[in-house]
């Protein structure tokens, strides 16, 4: 099964992704989770990654390309993949067809999560992750057991850069420009199954689930 998630910042598909790539042994491919690996090893990357996420903007798409055909190549993207956060853009969309192409593959299906604009600002306010090890919380839905601590490792938590209010209407902007025409682009394809992204993420879950059920793509 070869999945993609489609949705603005903060629509919840990080988590998503992972629970799909769990539930059906896909390999989750987050290009955010690739970049901030590469920011934390404060490589020529990260370092060029971080600066352009903090201003709101999307990496170029030649890097973000190579880096998702790096990982697409790996032994377990030969079961299937979901795909978080990528591709952003048309000339992605484009590159990524390319690539599936020659690899003699298809898509199955694009999950569209679809939240309203204020929510995702206000998940954004209550979202903080651990500066050690990355795991995500939501005050407001998911909050650590020590306030400020990781459950995980103890590391603290804090307010990524993208996180903050001015950059995430920024990404939104962003997003309705660049990434919104790739909703149309899969469209026409027929590969488009727009998902309610409100609510808990269980539920969230059992909705893209019976898409899935109902399209034959899984039992």
């Amino acid at each position: 099964m070869r999945l993609m998630l489609l949705g603005p910042p903060g629509s919840g598909k990080g988590t998503q992704a992972k629970l799909l790539a769990e539930e059906f042994g896909l390999l989750h491919v987050s290009t955010g989770d690739v970049f901030r690996a590469e920011i934390k090893a404060a490589s020529e990357l990260g370092l060029l990654v971080e600066s352009v996420l903090a201003r709101g903007e999307l990496v170029d798409d030649a890097t973000t390309v190579r880096v998702i055909e790096k990982e697409l190549s790996s032994e377990e993207g030969k079961a299937g993949f979901v795909l978080d956060g990528f591709p952003r853009t048309l000339p992605q969309a484009e590159a990524l067809d390319q690539l599936l192409s020659r690899r003699g593959e298809l898509l199955d299906l694009v999950v569209n999560l679809r939240v309203a604009e204020e929510k995702i600002i206000e998940r954004a306010r209550t979202r903080r992750v651990c500066s050690r090890c990355g795991k995500p919380y939501s005050l407001a839905v998911r909050p650590p057991s020590v306030p400020r601590k990781c459950d995980a490792c103890g590391g603290d938590l804090v307010v990524r850069a993208d996180d903050r209010e001015e950059t995430v209407r920024e990404r939104l902007s962003v997003y309705a420009r660049a990434t919104k025409p790739l909703e149309e682009y899969y469209g026409k394809k027929g590969l488009v199954a727009p998902i309610d992204g409100e609510g808990g993420v269980d539920e969230v879950n059992g909705r893209i689930v019976r898409e899935l059920q109902a399209r034959n793509l899984a039992k």
